[in-house]
């Protein structure tokens, strides 16, 4: 992440102070450079888009120079620090000469490297305007807490000021802030709470570390009734240089800057990992809006339950949402998966892992009657032992429906109505209705002990596991093989049987196929169910569309129940609201 972390100190002769800060090393510096190249890296580095970039090419960075700084250097010179009696006082971290700190990451061969001040003048200035703005006219009710200011031009900050005990000082405490700066406000933004927690954190152990010094220091030398028998003398010629005292003697902590570099450095990486950019190319998708209303969902619900109220809950039977998922086993099947956790590998060989697998396990012509089948929204019944096989069935055979028209329950020790699911997981003992085995709108899935030893060709090692099953797909509406069926249908067995497409290649032509069906049932509910237009013109419309046959026109009808509300709520605002309109005037 590039960004700088910084360490502040009100000082009271000097006002607002850096005291230590870690930087971003993005690339190493070149072996051997000398003095001369100094200006060219300058000049490069001034390049550099936003002004923090430009700090991984300078050249106090390297730890062999160290803190050394000639007459050039933006820094604070000797003359402007205080004056302590023979430690390093309130205004300087580390001493004259000290070469810094410097972490190495191996994974990204990027380096973080701390020291009191940034050594480019542009990075310094702006370090400095946002220590000055965070300790003086940029702070929280209190003087304590955390605030975010800048612009584009000085960088965007997160500071959190805070309170230091210290027994010699003005009131009994010194004044700090830790700084994050960073060009990309929206980042910085959205880094908000991981920043404010992980800096909360680093502050939470400084104010515990002077605690105990200050406490410490007052049972032995008590300072307030002292002051008030000098009350009279000024105070600033009271304290005898001691009161200017460095960070690491309030906290009694010797490690204390290698400490903060730890942690600073640390907060770098792990805030510029947590956040990713994702380009998204167009509106989102229907199944992207669907996902998010069920998140939402979830989210609403999770919320209005109430520990009690889950207590005295009935045990009624929850009904199924779009897209959900409910597994329903008796409590001696629940606990097969705890019982043999160890077997779980084993057991996960016997499943399908991709639609062309499935075709070649079942054969063309089953294939394509459960393909029908699904995309019509009929109802697909597994009867299995294996709960992982049909499972990965399951997994498998979604992939061709938008998320909104997929209800499935894994696995049920009773047969569920089509209403409540179109994927119904059962075991084999299970008896399912006659009417549903002879209805035109399911078909069954059975999975039985196979009577041979090879079913199919096997192509890899993994699918000996499927060997020992038989597959016998039935439906009381066996699909023709003469029949042409829906066009999504062919285009996809055409995928398929195209072995020179990959597996990831195949996926990416489901998604192309799901938007542009998807597209069209977006018309056709625009037509139909919120111009109400006549039939006439809807049969015009499904042959522009190229979806006149019956069974396009059933795939149409099946995949317009998954459109997302956001979208339907949207069409319907947008076309009553031009009548409102003329019924209020």
């Amino acid at each position: 992440m590039n960004a700088i972390v910084a360490l502040c100190h009100f000082c009271e002769l000097h006002g607002p102070r850096t005291l230590f800060c870690t930087e971003v090393l993005h690339s190493p510096l070149p072996q051997g450079a000398g003095s001369g190249d100094i200006s060219g890296q300058n000049e490069q580095a001034e390049e550099e888009e936003g002004g923090i970039q430009m700090s991984s090419r300078i050249r106090s960075h390297s730890p062999a120079e160290g803190a050394s700084a000639d007459s050039s250097s933006p820094g604070p010179k000797k003359s402007d620090m205080c004056e302590a009696s023979g430690e390093i006082c309130g205004c300087r971290s580390l001493a004259g000469g000290h070469p810094g700190y410097v972490s190495h990451d191996k994974e990204t061969s990027i380096k973080y490297v701390s020291h009191q001040h940034p050594n480019h003048p542009q990075l310094f200035s702006i370090v400095r305007q946002a220590c000055v703005r965070s300790l003086s006219c940029e702070v929280c009710p209190g003087r304590e807490g955390p605030i975010f200011f800048g612009d584009e031009q000085h960088g965007f900050v997160f500071s959190h000021t805070f309170f230091i005990k210290d027994s010699l000082a003005r009131g009994f405490q010194r004044w700090y802030s830790i700084i994050t700066i960073m060009m990309d406000r929206i980042y910085l933004i959205n880094s908000w709470p991981f920043l404010l927690g992980k800096i909360r954190g680093i502050i939470d152990e400084l104010q515990g570390k002077a605690l105990k010094v200050f406490e410490a220091e007052q049972f032995g030398c008590p300072q307030r009734a002292q002051r008030m028998n000098t009350a009279f003398t000024p105070f600033l010629h009271q304290r005898n240089g001691n009161a200017a005292r460095s960070l690491t003697s309030l906290t009694n902590d010797e490690n204390l800057w290698a400490c903060l570099h730890t942690s600073f450095a640390w907060l770098l990486k792990a805030c510029g990992s947590r956040l990713t950019e994702k380009l998204l190319e167009g509106a989102p998708t229907e199944d992207t809006l669907v996902q998010m209303e069920k998140l939402a969902d979830l989210k609403e619900e999770s919320e209005g339950w109430d520990g009690s109220e889950e207590e005295e809950k009935p045990s009624s039977q929850p009904d199924v949402g779009e897209g959900q998922e409910l597994s329903k086993s008796s409590p001696e099947t629940s606990l097969v998966p705890d019982c043999n956790s160890w077997n779980v590998a084993h057991r996960r060989l016997s499943v399908f892992r991709s639609l062309r697998h499935m075709r070649q396990v079942l054969g063309a012509s089953a294939f394509r009657m459960l393909a029908w089948h699904v995309l019509m929204g009929n109802q697909v019944i597994w009867k299995a032992q294996d709960m992982d096989l049909v499972q990965s069935a399951f997994d498998v055979l979604r992939t061709m429906l938008p998320v909104g028209c997929v209800r499935i329950i894994p696995y049920s020790e009773q047969y569920e109505e089509a209403y409540r699911c179109n994927f119904l997981g059962l075991s084999p003992h299970v008896q399912i209705p006659p009417h549903i085995l002879a209805s035109e709108f399911a078909v069954l899935v059975e999975v039985r002990a196979a009577s041979r030893s090879s079913l199919y060709p096997t192509l890899f090692d993994d699918e000996q596991s499927l060997n020992k099953y038989e597959f016998l797909v039935t439906s009381g509406s066996p699909v023709a093989a003469d029949r042409v069926g829906p066009t999504i249908l062919n285009k996809i067995e055409a995928a398929l049987t195209n072995q020179n497409l990959s597996v990831d290649v195949v996926d990416q032509c489901l998604v192309c196929l799901k938007e542009e069906w998807m597209n069209k049932v977006k018309v056709l509910f625009k037509f139909t169910k919120v111009d109400s237009r006549p039939k006439e013109d809807t049969q015009k419309l499904l042959s522009i569309l190229g979806a006149a046959e019956e069974d396009n026109v059933k795939l149409l009808k099946f995949w317009m129940t998954g459109l997302s509300k956001t979208y339907k709520s949207h069409l319907m605002s947008t076309v009553r609201s031009p009548t409102s309109s003329e019924c209020r005037n």
